[in-house]
């Protein structure tokens, strides 16, 4: 007897385009969210963008509540949650990159209110995502949340943003081939299960920024619409999984071991674009595939070396050696990668 069942959380409206942040209120009122929304944001998206979102709503006769974090912590959500609490919020409202949206999705979770992302970065696929990403000492935490009910992409502020943003996001998704190998494997030797409609949005995602990666250019607006519409992909992918399985293998356990290695060095996309590399040639060897992965990367600006993401050939090699250790996640590392091998690897594919 069939007896399957699941829950796919997805967001019910999706806003990508030139000049749709004024429409933040309209995507809000056809959700039928009541209440004062509390904006979350950061010092520079709040200029950038929270600003003008605060004034749409106030046009309405709504004058919402803003909260401006400095970094992504527990402590942040706590404040976020206590703000909310003590002025009655209604719903959420995430301006701004990574960091203000992660923050007001586990605090929405926690309050059981409406969160909507409003991103200014199309810096990785969190902007649509059930999953936080929070650091503690060196560590960094994957917390599970509820997904936006909305999404609102100005494709005009996220142009703007600083490129390096731009490409990070390009990284991440286009890391999203070793992550569905990551999960196929996993699949077929540990049994976990697997979602054949979430792995095939999450390669034919990846696969759409490598085929357009010569299009993907700084300061093209048409770029960040591009950009944007594979990171909604991404993240509807890990929606329909109720997994970051789709987006997440040994490249960001590798990712997250560099963290820890050299804090501060590089974007996380970046970093699991190089990851993405690595990883690549150990699932598939020196058949070439790797080599399109690092070409795509390289077009459109990313690094695809040590030197790129400014650490050393030591962190590297220490990254890849102990990923595994970072999380009980079935991935092409196994129990380990030896030093030896992880040297070749990365002289192979010349990450070093």
């Amino acid at each position: 007897m069939f007896d399957k069942s699941t829950w796919i959380r997805l967001p019910r409206n999706v806003v990508v385009g030139h000049d749709v942040l004024e429409e933040t209120t309209d995507a809000v009122a056809e959700l039928h969210l009541d209440g004062q929304p509390l904006l979350v944001t950061s010092p520079t998206a709040r200029a950038v963008a929270a600003e003008r979102v605060a004034e749409s709503f106030a046009a309405t006769g709504t004058e919402p509540v803003t909260v401006v974090v400095e970094e992504a912590s527990f402590s942040a959500v706590e404040r976020v949650v206590g703000t909310a609490r003590d002025e009655g919020a209604g719903f959420l409202v995430g301006v701004g990159g990574g960091k203000p949206i992660d923050i007001a999705k586990m605090a929405s979770d926690t309050l059981e209110l409406g969160f909507v992302s409003v991103p200014t970065a199309a810096s990785h696929d969190g902007i649509v995502s059930g999953r936080g990403s929070v650091p503690e000492g060196d560590t960094r935490h994957s917390v599970a949340a509820e997904p936006p009910l909305a999404v609102v992409a100005d494709t005009g502020v996220i142009a703007d943003a600083p490129w390096e943003l731009t490409t990070a996001g390009c990284a991440d998704i286009i890391s999203n081939y070793t992550a569905v190998r990551d999960w196929q494997l996993a699949h077929r030797l540990q049994n976990v299960e697997y979602s054949e409609y979430a792995g095939a949005l999450s390669r034919m995602t990846a696969e759409m920024l490598v085929d357009n990666a010569d299009s993907i250019k700084k300061g093209l607006e048409e770029s960040a619409w591009v950009v944007m519409k594979a990171l909604v992909s991404s993240g509807v992918a890990m929606s329909i999984a109720d997994s970051s399985r789709p987006a997440s293998g040994a490249e960001h356990l590798f990712s997250h071991q560099l963290d820890r290695i050299a804090p501060g060095a590089a974007l996380h996309g970046h970093q699991v674009g190089v990851g993405s590399v690595l990883t690549e040639y150990l699932h598939t060897g020196d058949d070439g595939r790797w080599r399109n992965i690092r070409d795509a990367l390289a077009r459109i600006g990313a690094p695809t070396t040590a030197d790129g993401l400014g650490v050393d050939d030591g962190a590297v090699i220490e990254a890849l050696t102990t990923a595994h250790e970072i999380r009980d996640r079935y991935t092409i590392l196994g129990n380990g990668v030896n030093e030896a091998a992880a040297h070749e690897v990365a002289t192979v594919t010349g990450v070093i």
